[in-house]
């Protein structure tokens, strides 16, 4: 089990996606949604460096250029084969530790819980260590903490084309191989029905909301207050509460 606190966030993005292309570079609050990604998570207490993870398609190279104007380290892989990519990044940044994986859709990700799933991983001795709406949390705050010889042995491992495209199901599918562990929503969090992710324009637009009455520079907001926004205001939930999940994510 590694034995230090401090932890590696690698983030995942790519403009090629089917339902809204381009999203992770879509305007919010005057920045790009994957500005808000990175600007979260530099609020965590136990994160000590993030990575962008993107392809080598053409149309990606938006996202080195965005990397290379906010100082982000940026790791270019294989499009399909996001495990080989997502190891590519760790391999490539020298990710000894635990690592953090993030999705680029989330820009409401609260580094508050990214540090309790990082507590938990570590007072545990997990292999993997996860929250989801599967433990009563809101979609769109999906953190995953694994080791990085989890990661190493996964990406040698995984052969089935959905391991591959996704970056965790080999491990926490196997429990038999892995010590999983995960953390439950408790209290004002236990709120599984709202979707606080970004994967159409209904998203969107329920993200720019929250922003509009929640953000300000230079502080961070935390779900707390986002769902104590909803509860004031229910009309919010209402703008994307129709839209089904896909199965796997991204």
């Amino acid at each position: 089990m590694v034995g230090e606190a401090m932890a590696t966030a690698i983030v995942q993005a790519r403009l090629g996606s089917t339902r809204l292309p381009g999203k992770v570079l879509k305007e919010l609050v005057g920045r790009p949604l994957l500005w808000h990604v990175f600007d979260k998570l530099k609020y965590s207490k136990k994160i000590q460096r993030i990575i962008l993870a993107t392809t080598t398609s053409v149309q990606d190279d938006q996202l080195e250029d965005f990397a290379q104007k906010n100082g982000i380290s940026c790791f270019r892989g294989e499009e399909e084969d996001v495990l080989a990519r997502f190891y590519g990044a760790a391999k490539h940044y020298k990710c000894t530790g635990i690592i953090i994986r993030v999705s680029s859709d989330e820009p409401l990700i609260d580094p508050n819980i990214v540090d309790r799933v990082i507590d938990a991983h570590l007072a545990q001795s997990n292999d993997y260590t996860s929250i989801g709406v599967a433990n009563g949390f809101p979609l769109g705050l999906d953190t995953e903490a694994f080791n990085f010889a989890v990661l190493e042995r996964a990406f040698n491992e995984a052969s089935l084309a959905h391991e591959r495209e996704h970056v965790t199901p080999y491990i926490y599918q196997h429990p038999d191989i892995f010590k999983i562990g995960s953390i439950e929503a408790e209290g004002k969090l236990k709120r599984p029905e709202l979707r606080l992710t970004v994967d159409t324009e209904e998203d969107l637009r329920l993200i720019r909301e929250i922003y509009a009455s929640l953000y300000h520079p230079g502080r961070v907001f935390c779900t707390e207050d986002v769902i104590d926004l909803i509860d004031k205001r229910p009309e919010l939930a209402a703008i994307n509460a129709h839209i089904k999940q896909k199965e796997l994510g991204q």
